[in-house]
């Protein structure tokens, strides 16, 4: 059993409500108080990281210099559909941004890796058992194909694309039948905002002797229905310094 509470203020007429006024108020800011800096370390802890962000975006970006300096060189520059480049001697790949455009380069491209978009689960398993990644010895030659498609393919649905692109057009049985001789990697450009001039930059490295594959390969992607939807494409073909 409990006992009353005694002392001078217990008895006081009109105490209690005052008490328990002021304990109210007092206990409101102190909570108050509390809660305010419990949000803040909320807040600081969930805060997004933008170094971390900034990170991982690098890893994944990549920017193409074309100019005077270089550790490829340029053997040929075709303009295959819409606005061509400018003509350059060399073209350097950087792993992550470029702040401005440095001396002796005259255009830059960027676009960065990612997730595979149309590709089934046996798909993606082929091109992993098959092909080979970047920077063998013997890939001497190499080629950097930008892209644009057509606000029609945009406009298309990811299952529409996909129709197109495989059902009808074979792009991805094409590519495996050129594996693993031919090395190939993807850079989205759109990821990056759609002032990019390109949608897509792909960058394929062989071996001087996998010249003529490489011909073939192109040929048949560029006689399908996808490329109906390109509106423009530079071929530029070069070789790495001392092959």
């Amino acid at each position: 059993m409990s006992e009353e509470p005694k002392g001078p203020d217990v008895d006081r007429p009109g105490r209690a409500a005052t008490v328990s006024r002021r304990t109210f108020l007092g206990g409101a800011v102190v909570g108050g108080v509390a809660v305010a800096v419990g949000l803040a370390a909320w807040l600081v802890r969930k805060a997004p990281q933008p170094s971390q962000k900034g990170t991982e975006m690098s890893a994944r970006l990549f920017t193409f210099l074309g100019g005077e300096e270089g550790t490829w060189a340029v053997v040929e520059s075709r303009t295959i559909a819409g606005e061509p480049l400018p003509e350059v001697k060399r073209l350097n790949v950087v792993s992550g941004a470029v702040s401005g455009l440095p001396g002796g380069a005259t255009w830059l491209l960027r676009g960065v890796t990612s997730n595979e978009r149309y590709v089934t689960r046996a798909e993606k398993d082929q091109l992993v058992a098959k092909q080979q990644g970047l920077s063998r010895p013997e890939a001497t030659c190499a080629a950097l194909i930008p892209i644009r498609k057509t606000a029609k393919w945009w406009g298309l649905t990811q299952d529409e694309r996909r129709k197109v692109l495989e059902e009808r057009s074979r792009h991805i049985e094409i590519g495996l039948k050129y594996l693993p001789a031919i090395a190939r990697r993807l850079h989205h450009c759109r990821d990056l905002g759609e002032s990019e001039p390109f949608d897509f930059l792909t960058w394929f490295e062989f071996a001087k002797a996998d010249s003529g594959a490489f011909d073939e390969l192109v040929a048949k992607l560029r006689a399908s229905e996808e490329w109906k939807y390109v509106d423009r494409e530079i071929d530029v073909r070069l070789v790495r310094d001392g092959a």
